[in-house]
């Protein structure tokens, strides 16, 4: 019972932090700010969802 605990939440936290591991993985100037977004405004779903945008997001050089 605790393995599967331990599982179902650490899939769960991989799935909340998956806008931070976007922009990571696409290593985004403004990664450390979508962190944070995802951290303190990801529970909302309108939180999560503008991380997710941002991430996604193509960047514009000028």
């Amino acid at each position: 019972m605790r393995l599967l605990f331990a599982v179902l939440l650490t899939l769960i936290s991989l799935f909340y932090f998956l806008p931070f591991a976007i922009a990571f993985n696409k290593k985004r100037a403004n990664s450390g700010a979508i962190f944070a977004l995802n951290l303190f405004l990801g529970w909302s779903l309108v939180g999560w969802v503008v991380a997710l945008v941002w991430a996604l997001k193509e960047e514009m050089v000028v």
